[in-house]
C-alpha cells in the first residue's frame, strides 16, 4: 500500500517571499485604517477630547484582546488536547484516501496550522467584540437609579448596566466552547479519534472525554443562562399590545425556565459523569431529556397557557402587566409628570377678546421654515457659493425690549454650490473656505411693500449681522464669519506665514481685503509629516505641493456641527436638527443630545426613526435619528459648536439622569456640570423635537390610565396626518410635525416659548388633545396636554385644511393661480389655543413655476375658529372676517419702515447687484458664475403697481364669471397673466427696478 503523499515544501527563498508578501498585503489592509485612527487623534487633539478618544481605544482593545484571546485560546487548547491524545496508527482506508492526504499536509506544517486557526479565530472574535464597548464601560460604570423592578425587587441599574454583560459574557462562553468543540471533532475525526466505519461509528477514550467535557460545559452554561433570561422576561414583547412580562410569561415561562435550569445541570453532571466513565449513554440520556423538556417545559406548556388560559381572560390577566408596563413606561420617557388639562375646546370669543389677547395672537407665526429656504437664498444669499439649509430653524431673540420669535439660518459656505468654473481644488479648499453672518427674520411679519397694497405676496423682514455691517445687525455678532455649518462638505487649509504674501493669502472675504484665519480650529499642517499623512488620507497631492501652505497653515475637517458633536461623545444619541444662535455675540451651533437605553424593564420599546418621522423629517438634507428601538432616553445634554473656531462644549441639563452619571464616570472631564450654562445661553434653548416626537407618540396612548382601557385600546389618540403636504392637501399620511411657537403658555398664561402638537382621536380626524411643552428656562421642560371630551366634534387639521380648500373664495382664488402657472404652497397649520376654543392659522404662498430665480412669497393667511373661516392678505383682516371689525388689531401689522434688509440687500430696500458686491475674490476666486444675480429686484412702488394690476384682473375675474361675459373673462385672464408675469419679473430681480 502506498504511503499518502504529502504537500511540497517551499524553498527558503519562497518562504521569504510569502512572508514578505504576506507583510504588504497586511500594510496595504490595515494601512488606510492607522491613516485614519491618525486622523482621528489629531482631530480630537484640536477639540481638546483625547481623552474620548483614549478611552474608546483602549476599551476596544481590551475587549478585542480579552475575547479574541479567550475564543482563540479555547480553541487552542482544544486543538492541542485533540492532537496530543490522537491514536498512534491513524486508519488509511486506502491509497486515495482524502482524509489521509489532509493529515499529511496538516502533520507538515502542524504549528502554522495549530496556531494560525486559533489566531484566525481570535481576530474575529475580537473585532466583532469590541463594538460593544458602550456596554463594557457602563458595566464598569454603572450607578443605582433608586427604582426597582415589580418582579424581583432589584434596582433598575441591574438590567440597564449589569445584566447586558452578562449576557454578553454567557454569549461569547456559548461561542468560544461550540468552536473548541468543533475544531476537537475534526481534529479527532482527522487523526482517528473518530472513526466512521462499522456500525454507528467509533471513538476513542480520549475523544470522548474531551467532546463530553465540552458538551456538558455548553450545558453547564446553558443553566446560567435560563437562570439570567428570567430577568430577560421583562422585556419580553409576547402580547404586542405592551411591552413587559406577560401572564404567560409569569406563569409558565418564568417557573418552566427555574425548572429547565436544575434541569440543565442534571445534564451537565451527566456528562461530566459519562466523561469519567469514559461511556456516553449518561451524556445521551441526558440530551434527549434537555431536548424533550425544553420542547414540553419551553414551547408547548407556555403555548397551551397562552391559548387556553390567557387570550380568553386576557383584559384581566393582563392587567397587572399592563399597570407596570404603564407606570415604566411613563418613568422611562420622562412623562410621567405631565399636566392633564380639561379643555372644552369651543368658545364664543368676541372681537373685544381678541384685541385684549396680548399673548398669542400679536405672535401668530406667519413664515413656515419649511417653505422659505428659497426665499432666504434668493434674497439673501448675495454669492452662488453661499446657501441655506434646506430647513430653517425658529427661535427667539429680544430687540428693542421685545421679544420674538424669528426664522433663522447661517449664510454658510455651500461647496456644492460652485459653478462648474470654480470648482478647481484651490477654490473648493483655500479660496471658499466659511460662510458670512447671521439671517433672521420675525416670524409674525411680512414687509408691507406687497402687504399693504392687499396683493399677492409678502417679504420676510429680512435683519442679518456679517461682514458688510462688521456684524451690527439687530442680532449683532462678534464674528460673522462661519467655518462650521450643516452645508459644507470640503475639508479647507486656512492661515499663512506672511500675511502680504498674496500666493498664501487665498481665502476669500466679502469685504474689500482677503482674509487670515485666526481661531483656534484646526489640525496643523506646517509639518511634512502631517502633510503628507492628509495628503495620503485624501489622496491629494496638492497638499504636499501648493505653495500657499506653511508652517502656520491648518486644515479644518469634520464640520458639521451634528457630526462634531457625535465625535465628542460618541455615547451620546445626536438630536437631527441642530440650530444656530447668537450667543453672548458668538454664532453658536447647539445641538441636543440624549442617553438612551434599550433594556428598561416593562418599558414600551420605541423605533427611533419611525417615531421621529412626519413631513419634516422626510425633507431632502435633513438627517434621520439612528434607526434602532430604545426603551429609555433623557436630553440630558445640550452641546454647543463654535460656528467660527468649532469649539465643541457639552453642558449637563438634567441632574437625575442615572445613565449620564454612568457615562461621567467613564469620561470624567467632557461634560460640563449645569452652573457653567451662561443665561444667554440657557435663553436660546428650545426643547428638542426628536424628544417631543417620540413623547408625543407614547401620550397618544400612555395617557391611558385604566390597564382594561388600555388593553382595548380605547381612548387612544393619533397623531394627525399632515394637511398640508402632497399634490392634494388633506389626502397625505405622513404625521404632521410639532410647531414652535411664542404663544400663551396653558398653565402659566405667560407668553411663553412652546413646541406644540394637535392630536386627534383614534381614526378619527376630530381633535382630541393639544400638547405643548415650555421651552422657556423658567418653566423649561414643563409638558401641558389640553385633554378635549371624548365626544368631541371639534375639528382637527384635516378637517379644517378641508375646509380651507372647498371654500367658494378660496378655491376660485387658488384655481386661477394655477392656471397662471403660479405654484401654491401651504405652509405649516398652526393650532392655537385661543379663550377656551381653537384657532387655525396657516399662511399660504405662490410661486412662479418653471422658473429658476422665483421663490415662495406669502400672499394669504387662512383663520378657522368654530367653523368660520377667513381669507384675507392680512393676518389681521382674516380674524375681522371671522370675528368681526377691530378683532383683529392685536395682530402684528405689516411693517414697512425700511426693516434692516427688507428687501434684496441693504438696510434701506435696496439691493446691490449681486455680481458685484464688494469686490471680486482673490485669484484664482474670480470666476464665479454670476448669471441669474446680477440685476436689481422690483422697488416696493413698482411691485405695488404690480400687485394693485394683479388684485384689478382679479376682480374682473371674478365679475366676468358672475355674469358669463366670456369676452371679458378672457381679457380678464389675458390680464392677469400679464400682471403675474411682471410682479414675479420685479420680484425676482428679471426686470430691473
Amino acid at each position: 500500500m502506498r504511503s499518502p503523499v504529502s504537500m511540497p515544501k517551499l524553498s527558503r527563498r519562497s518562504r521569504i517571499l510569502v512572508i514578505v508578501g504576506a507583510i504588504l498585503l497586511l500594510l496595504l489592509l490595515s494601512g488606510s485604517r492607522l491613516l485614519s485612527t491618525y486622523v482621528d487623534w489629531l482631530w480630537f487633539g484640536e477639540v481638546g477630547r483625547r481623552d474620548v478618544f483614549g478611552t474608546v481605544l483602549f476599551t476596544r482593545i481590551a475587549l478585542f484582546l480579552a475575547v479574541g484571546a479567550f475564543v482563540g485560546g479555547v480553541l487552542a487548547l482544544c486543538l492541542w488536547l485533540a492532537y496530543r491524545n490522537r491514536p498512534v496508527f491513524a486508519p488509511v482506508s486506502g491509497p486515495d484516501d482524502p482524509v489521509a492526504r489532509y493529515r499529511s499536509a496538516i502533520t507538515a506544517r502542524i504549528k502554522l496550522v495549530g496556531i494560525g486557526l486559533p489566531v484566525i479565530a481570535g481576530v474575529v472574535a475580537g473585532f466583532t467584540a469590541q463594538t460593544n464597548w458602550q456596554m463594557a464601560q457602563l458595566f464598569m460604570n454603572s450607578t443605582p437609579f433608586g427604582q426597582t423592578d415589580p418582579e424581583f425587587g432589584l434596582d433598575i441599574g441591574f438590567y440597564a448596566f449589569d445584566l447586558p454583560f452578562y449576557q454578553f459574557l454567557m454569549n461569547w462562553g456559548f461561542i468560544a466552547i461550540a468552536v473548541g468543540f468543533v475544531g476537537s471533532a475534526i481534529v479527532a475525526y482527522l487523526f482517528g479519534g473518530i472513526r466512521l466505519a462499522g456500525r454507528g461509528g467509533e471513538l476513542t477514550d480520549a475523544t470522548k472525554v474531551q467532546l463530553a467535557v465540552l458538551a456538558g460545559s455548553f450545558v453547564l452554561l446553558k443553566a446560567v443562562a435560563y437562570f439570567f433570561d428570567r430577568y430577560a422576561l421583562l422585556f419580553s414583547q409576547r402580547n404586542e399590545n405592551f411591552t413587559g412580562a406577560s401572564a404567560t410569561d409569569l406563569d409558565a415561562v418564568l417557573p418552566a425556565r427555574l425548572i429547565l435550569m436544575c434541569i440543565a445541570v442534571i445534564c451537565a453532571a451527566a456528562f461530566f459523569v459519562g466523561a469519567v466513565r469514559k461511556n456516553l449513554q449518561w451524556p445521551a440520556i441526558a440530551t434527549a431529556l434537555m431536548v424533550v423538556s425544553s420542547v414540553l417545559l419551553g414551547a408547548l406548556w407556555p403555548a397551551a397557557l397562552e391559548q387556553f388560559s390567557v387570550r380568553p381572560n386576557a383584559n384581566v390577566a393582563e392587567a397587572p402587566s399592563i399597570e407596570n408596563n404603564i407606570e415604566a413606561t411613563r418613568a422611562a420617557y420622562g412623562i410621567d409628570d405631565v399636566n392633564f388639562v380639561d379643555y372644552e375646546g369651543t368658545s364664543e370669543l368676541s372681537s373685544e377678546d381678541l384685541r385684549d389677547d396680548t399673548s398669542t395672537i400679536p405672535n401668530v407665526r406667519l413664515l413656515d421654515p419649511s417653505v422659505l429656504t428659497d426665499t432666504f437664498t434668493q434674497l439673501q444669499q448675495r454669492r452662488n457659493f453661499y446657501g441655506f439649509p434646506d430647513q430653517l430653524d425658529v427661535d427667539r431673540y429680544t430687540v428693542d425690549g421685545e421679544t420674538q420669535d424669528y426664522i433663522v439660518a447661517l449664510r454658510e459656505m455651500n461647496t456644492e454650490g460652485l459653478a462648474e468654473n470654480q470648482g478647481t481644488w484651490i477654490n473648493r479648499h483655500l479660496v471658499y473656505t466659511h460662510g458670512n453672518g447671521f439671517v433672521a427674520a420675525p416670524a409674525n411679519e411680512v414687509n408691507s411693500a406687497l402687504a399693504d397694497a392687499g396683493g399677492q405676496g409678502g417679504y420676510p423682514n429680512f435683519t442679518f449681522s456679517d461682514v458688510s455691517n462688521n456684524g451690527e445687525g439687530d442680532i449683532p455678532v462678534d464674528q460673522p464669519r462661519t467655518y462650521f455649518g450643516e452645508l459644507v462638505t470640503d475639508y479647507a487649509i486656512v492661515g499663512a506665514d506672511n500675511p502680504d504674501d498674496e500666493a498664501a493669502y487665498r481665502e476669500y472675504d466679502t469685504d474689500n481685503e482677503r482674509y487670515l484665519y485666526t481661531g483656534s480650529g484646526g489640525v496643523s499642517i506646517g509639518n511634512w509629516f502631517n502633510r503628507l499623512a492628509f495628503a495620503a488620507y485624501h489622496a491629494e497631492r496638492n497638499i504636499l505641493f501648493n505653495e500657499a501652505i506653511g508652517s502656520n497653515s491648518k486644515i479644518i475637517y469634520n464640520r458639521n456641527p451634528r457630526d462634531r458633536v457625535a465625535d465628542v461623545a460618541p455615547f451620546l444619541t445626536v438630536d437631527s436638527d441642530p440650530y444656530p444662535a447668537v450667543v453672548d455675540g458668538r454664532i453658536t451651533w447647539i445641538v441636543d443630545a440624549y442617553t438612551t437605553l434599550d433594556n428598561y424593564p416593562y418599558s414600551e420599546r420605541t423605533p427611533l426613526a419611525e417615531a421621529t418621522n412626519d413631513s419634516a423629517s422626510q425633507a431632502p438634507g435633513v438627517p434621520r435619528p439612528p434607526d434602532r428601538e430604545i426603551s429609555y432616553i433623557r436630553n440630558s445634554v445640550k452641546a454647543t459648536v463654535d460656528a467660527y473656531d468649532g469649539t465643541v462644549t457639552l453642558y449637563e441639563v438634567d441632574e437625575n439622569d442615572p445613565v449620564l452619571d454612568a457615562w461621567r464616570g467613564a469620561f470624567p472631564d467632557v461634560i460640563e456640570p449645569m452652573d457653567q450654562i451662561s443665561d444667554e445661553l440657557r435663553a436660546h434653548f428650545r426643547y428638542p423635537e426628536d424628544l417631543f416626537k417620540v413623547q408625543r407618540d407614547l401620550i397618544s396612548r400612555y395617557h391611558v390610565d385604566d390597564p382594561s382601557e388600555f388593553y382595548s385600546n380605547v381612548g387612544f389618540w393619533n397623531v394627525p396626518s399632515d394637511p398640508t403636504t402632497g399634490d392634494d392637501p388633506g389626502d397625505a399620511n405622513t404625521p404632521q410635525p410639532p410647531y414652535y411657537i411664542l404663544a400663551e403658555d396653558p398653565e402659566s398664561g405667560d407668553t411663553a416659548f412652546q413646541l406644540t402638537s394637535a392630536m386627534v382621536f383614534l381614526n378619527r380626524q376630530f381633535l382630541s388633545a393639544f400638547m405643548s411643552v415650555n421651552s422657556d428656562p423658567e418653566r423649561y421642560g414643563e409638558i401641558t396636554v389640553l385633554t378635549l371630551p371624548e365626544d368631541s366634534q371639534t375639528q382637527g387639521p384635516q378637517q379644517v385644511q378641508t375646509q380651507f380648500v372647498s371654500s367658494s373664495e378660496v378655491s376660485t382664488e387658488l384655481n386661477l393661480l394655477r392656471q397662471q402657472a403660479t405654484d401654491v404652497q401651504f405652509g405649516n397649520l398652526l393650532t392655537l389655543p385661543v379663550g377656551g376654543g381653537l384657532l387655525y392659522v396657516e399662511p399660504v404662498y405662490i410661486e412662479r413655476v418653471n422658473q429658476e430665480s422665483s421663490f415662495p412669497q406669502l400672499a394669504r393667511v387662512l383663520v378657522s375658529f368654530e367653523g368660520r373661516v377667513g381669507y384675507a392678505a392680512t393676518l389681521s383682516e382674516a380674524l375681522d372676517q371671522v370675528f368681526g371689525t377691530g378683532a383683529g388689531e392685536s395682530a402684528t401689522d405689516p411693517t414697512g419702515e425700511g426693516v434692516e434688509g427688507d428687501l434684496p440687500g441693504g438696510g434701506d430696500g435696496t439691493q446691490e447687484p449681486e455680481g458685484q458686491e464688494q469686490g471680486t475674490p482673490p485669484e484664482d476666486g474670480g470666476d464665479e458664475d454670476q448669471s441669474g444675480d446680477e440685476a436689481d429686484a422690483g422697488t416696493p412702488g413698482d411691485l405695488d403697481a404690480a400687485v394693485s394690476e394683479m388684485n384689478d384682473a382679479l376682480e374682473r375675474v371674478r365679475a366676468a364669471q358672475q355674469s358669463g361675459d366670456f369676452a371679458d373673462l378672457g381679457q380678464a385672464y389675458e390680464d392677469l397673466s400679464t400682471a403675474i408675469e411682471r410682479y414675479e419679473s420685479l420680484a425676482s430681480g428679471e426686470g430691473g427696478g
